[in-house]
Order: C-alpha cells, then sequence, then structure tokens
C-alpha cells in the first residue's frame, strides 16, 4: 500500500507542482511508480528513462513476497508495459540488462553501473581501529534479500573472540527479527545503528576493517551488484562478498578486492573473517586492490558521462543547468 499511496502522491504533485520537462527519469523498485512515470510522459509529451536497480516482480516472487498469481501475472504484464513504452531503460547491472534484453530491444538498454565520487577515493583515511578491535560492518537496507542472519549466526560461532565485533547499520522490514534473533543467541558481539547520513557512514567504513555485503542465495541475484560495494571499496576496505555471479567476477575474481563466501553459509563467512583477522597484511592488500579497481572502472564521473552521452541522444537540445545539490539525509541503498 505504500507503493501505490506514493504513486498516487506523485501524480498529483507532477500534475499541479511540476512544470513540463524534456526528460523523466523514474527509479524501479517500486516498480509502480512507472505508472506516474508513463502518465507524465504524455502529458508533458517528453521522453522517460525508466532505471531498474533491481528486477522486480522477479525478485518478489523468488523470495516469496507475492504468492498470488493473479498479482504477479498483471506485475509482469505491467513491467512489459513500462519497458515498451520507456524511450530508454537504464540497468544497473549487466545481469539485469541481459535478463530484459531477452523481451525489450537492446538498442533501448543502456548498463548504467553504480560506482564511487573521486572524492570518496581520494579521502582515503588510515583506520582508526587498534589491535584490540576488529569491526566488520554492514551498511544499508535491513530487508528480506540481504539474507542478514547469516552475520548474526556468524557472530554466534566467533563470540569466543572478543576483538571480532559486528555492527548493523540501517533500518528495514525485518530489522525486529534479527534484534529479537540476536537476543535469542545472547550475542554481545553485535550492535545495531540506526540509519546514518551519508558522510556519517563513510566514516563508520574508515573505521572498519571490513565491509559485509551478502544476499540470499537466489538465482536471480547472481545478477547483482549491491551499490554498498563501492563506498567500502572507495575507502580501501575490503568486502566480504556473499553475492554470485556477476558481482563476484568483478570485485573478487578480477579487483581481488575481498573475500567470497557462499551465500547463507554461515561457516564460510566466520573462515573467512578470521582469515583477514589473522592476517594485516592480506586485509590492507585486498582494500588497496579494490579502491585501485573501482578507481580504474567505476568513479561516477565517468559514468555520468556516459550516461549523459545517451541522455543527448534522445533529445540533442539538452543543456546542463547548475542545480542546487540536496545532501542525502539517509544511507539506504
Amino acid at each position: 500500500m505504500t507503493y501505490f499511496s506514493f504513486v498516487f502522491s506523485s501524480l498529483i504533485h507532477g500534475f499541479f507542482k511540476l512544470q513540463k520537462f524534456d526528460i523523466i527519469i523514474c527509479e524501479s523498485p517500486p516498480l509502480f511508480l512507472g505508472l506516474t512515470a508513463l502518465i507524465l510522459k504524455r502529458k508533458w509529451k517528453c521522453k522517460l528513462v525508466f532505471n531498474v536497480s533491481d528486477l522486480w516482480p522477479e525478485s518478489a516472487e523468488k523470495l516469496g513476497l507475492i504468492k498470488n498469481r493473479f498479482i504477479l501475472k498483471m506485475s509482469y504484464r505491467l513491467e512489459y508495459f513500462i519497458y515498451k513504452n520507456s524511450d530508454l531503460i537504464s540497468c544497473q547491472t549487466r545481469g539485469i540488462l541481459q535478463t530484459i534484453s531477452q523481451t525489450i530491444s537492446h538498442t533501448k538498454l543502456f548498463w548504467s553501473q553504480n560506482g564511487a565520487t573521486i572524492q570518496q577515493l581520494t579521502q582515503h583515511e588510515v583506520s582508526s581501529n587498534n589491535n584490540t578491535h576488529f569491526n566488520l560492518l554492514y551498511a544499508g537496507i535491513i530487508g528480506h534479500a540481504q539474507g542478514l542472519e547469516i552475520i548474526l549466526k556468524a557472530a554466534a560461532l566467533l563470540q569466543n573472540i572478543p576483538q571480532i565485533q559486528f555492527f548493523i547499520m540501517g533500518d528495514g522490514p525485518v530489522k525486529e527479527e534479527l534484534v529479537l534473533m540476536k537476543a535469542e543467541l545472547q550475542l554481545t558481539n553485535v550492535r545495531f545503528i540506526p540509519n546514518q547520513p551519508a558522510e556519517k557512514v563513510l566514516e563508520w567504513i574508515r573505521k572498519s576493517a571490513a565491509c559485509i555485503v551478502p544476499l540470499k542465495k537466489i538465482e536471480l541475484f547472481k545478477g547483482a551488484i549491491p551499490s554498498k560495494i563501492f563506498e567500502s571499496l572507495a575507502a580501501a576496505k575490503p568486502i566480504l562478498l556473499g553475492v554470485d555471479g556477476e558481482a563476484k567476477e568483478l570485485f573478487i575474481t578480477e579487483a581481488k578486492g575481498g573475500l567470497y563466501f557462499t551465500p547463507e553459509d554461515a561457516d564460510e563467512l566466520s573462515a573467512c573473517i578470521l582469515k583477514l583477522f589473522n592476517d594485516e597484511a592480506l586485509t590492507k592488500m585486498l582494500g588497496n586492490n579494490g579502491q585501485q579497481y573501482v578507481l580504474e572502472h567505476f568513479t561516477r564521473e565517468q559514468i555520468a558521462a556516459r550516461f549523459w552521452s545517451s541522455l543527448k541522444l534522445l533529445n540533442p537540445d539538452l543543456t546542463v543547468k547548475e542545480v542546487k545539490q540536496k545532501r542525502e539525509k539517509s544511507y539506504y541503498n
């Protein structure tokens, strides 16, 4: 219902409070927001760029969040209708792009991967950790897809090493369940941190030894690249990656920016943590490798330039206008 209320409120705002635009950029999920974008596209006679950062309703079906077959069928039809009527579909990963290309002309697709800013890469600071603390951070949405139970299970396995501490930062629909799980397991090495401003998140990352990036073991997620990877590597912190497929190939095999563990396998995660805990040189090397890889391939400045070129193809008359930048208030990726 929250998604649908946003569809209606954004539509009313678009009709009565916004001026005409040349291009609409619509984010999905929520998929239903595409309805607002299509209506406003027709009203303004402009172009629509539909940005897909996660495949819905595919993810909702695989996670068991939507089980009603009729709702699923209608959601898939809506998904195709929005794709078909978009002028450009930007995809966060190559896996998403390949999936959509099976039904939509490839000429309408653009790989708009996430990344880090040059400022993030050049503000690397030496960790303030001392030898008595080895902090591990998860920062992001606490949702169904992440499978964060694995962090608590790994914490239980490592509770006999007091130097190793786990921090889970953010909010989401399963946070309350995880807090109860922590109490049931009587974990003293896990701490929950509420949402923080973006700059504070980067401070937490720099104070951590490594960052944990998990997803549930679902075939669809082999095409996922969680955006939190880039903040961690930008700060020269290695990642403990529980995501198979494209993310593993890029950031573990190619970049050598961290260690991989099988999704939902707490024993493997705890083994990876111990490997870093016992080898400071390895931890530093993996972090530096990841930072250099992001600098070469995934800066937002490079990505923005490529995206701007694609937008100019939709409307050659586009010009850059200076706008007041609104600072991010919280971290949800």
